[in-house]
């Protein structure tokens, strides 16, 4: 019997989130302006592709001056150049209008400034004349040196293969950092988006003075394991529709908006890591849930809620003040405690998790202290939910709440 009351909570809380009119609309405006910006972003850059092809078959004219003797004439003359013949005049005739540029290359460049004259033609084309500058240089130089090997390894142009160790085994670089710190990433969205439906689950009936009908009918544990069960459901709905836009724009317009190109294959999700982070987020998740609840049940309404829900969603921020120490001196005092104070624990030990910081026992420290509070703050929730439900005017008294049995 009581499995089927949890089952009707669950179904009716979601249902009658989703079925509200202002749900959608705060859960879709994200993604319609997210539409909106990749659609421009994609005209954008669609216009400025269109630019820079025209601008490829347009060659800027321009003489030079070589007193490094290190420009190649024949380049220079493919690119748009010749010899200037009058260099104490050049800057003059470039100021009138009847030069479009002039190079004028010093006996040293690599100690000495490359000078660049050009008719204005806008803030963004003006650039052209410092590229073609330096290219014209560069690929002189190659030209040179006749070995497209050394010309490569002067400029940095080759790969390399970096493998470090760690207590005798390979450790990985991001490809281990990043699977982990996904749960870091899922554990902000699901309290983020569902913070205000925590306290108004439970302010919604309060306010509207139903809340005795139905615990006559259903026990006050059922009622707040059901609607955090909804809230967890309604989170994924809302996370899978805000996602999909990025998503599709990732997988079918990565090109067109110049989006990075991630290889996703060479992420190693790796059995420990992912399993910590998943027991931090879960454990993390009960508790800040627990506690928003506890908030949602002694005060009556949402406006006086909203004076103690501050501090407590500050409270998942303040860990990122400290990132850099996380990271680079896991060890320190401060990092210590940030990773076993309930409220900052799950952030910090996710960080730490992902950069392979938190050993074994202090993982399991960790885990079980934010189940034990966890489930300390849902008990603590539906005691004060029990009381609280019928305290419609003032914030229910905690020393009358836990002097009463349960």
């Amino acid at each position: 019997m009581a499995r089927h009351n949890l089952g009707t909570v669950v179904h009716f809380e979601f249902t009658r989130t989703v079925k509200k009119r202002r749900f959608w609309i705060a859960t879709l405006a994200i993604p319609i302006l997210l539409a909106i910006v990749f659609g421009l972003v994609f005209a954008s850059n669609s216009s400025t592709k269109s630019q820079a092809d025209a601008q490829k078959h347009d060659k800027i004219s321009f003489t030079y001056t070589d007193s490094s003797a290190l420009v190649d004439p024949a380049l220079a003359k493919a690119m748009g150049g010749t010899v200037e013949a009058d260099p104490g005049t050049a800057v003059e005739r470039v100021k009138a209008g009847t030069l479009n540029a002039y190079f004028s290359y010093p006996a040293s460049p690599a100690k000495e400034t490359v000078n660049v004259y050009g008719a204005d033609q806008g803030i963004f084309k003006n650039g052209t004349y410092d590229a073609v500058a330096k290219q014209l240089l560069v690929l002189s130089a190659q030209e040179k040196v006749g070995s497209a090997e050394l010309a490569a390894a002067v400029q940095g142009n080759f790969r390399s293969d970096t493998q470090t160790y760690k207590d005798g085994q390979l450790s990985g670089g991001l490809e281990t950092v990043v699977p982990p710190l996904l749960f870091l990433v899922l554990f902000y969205v699901v309290i983020i988006l569902l913070a205000n439906q925590m306290l108004a689950s439970t302010l919604e009936e309060k306010e509207n003075r139903v809340t005795e009908m139905i615990l006559t009918t259903l026990n006050p544990t059922t009622l707040v394991v059901g609607k955090v069960i909804s809230l967890f459901l309604v989170g994924a709905v809302q996370a899978l529709v805000f996602a999909t836009p990025m998503v599709a724009g990732y997988v079918f317009f990565r090109d067109q908006m110049s989006m990075p190109d991630f290889d996703l294959s060479h992420l190693q999700f790796q059995f420990w890591p992912m399993l910590v982070g998943a027991l931090l987020f879960v454990g993390g998740f009960i508790l800040f849930t627990g506690v928003l609840v506890s908030i949602g049940a002694v005060m009556p309404t949402a406006k006086d809620a909203s004076t103690v829900f501050a501090p407590v969603m500050i409270m998942m921020f303040i860990p990122f003040y400290i990132v850099t120490m996380v990271v680079s001196d896991p060890g320190n005092l401060i990092v210590q405690i940030f990773t076993f104070f309930p409220f900052t624990a799950p952030i910090t030990a996710m960080l730490r998790n992902g950069f392979g910081s938190l050993g074994g026992p202090a993982a399991a420290v960790v885990i079980v202290e934010l189940f034990v509070f966890g489930f300390a703050a849902l008990r603590l929730a539906v005691h004060l939910f029990r009381y609280g439900s019928i305290e419609y005017s003032r914030k229910l008294s905690l020393r009358t709440a836990f002097a009463r049995k349960g």
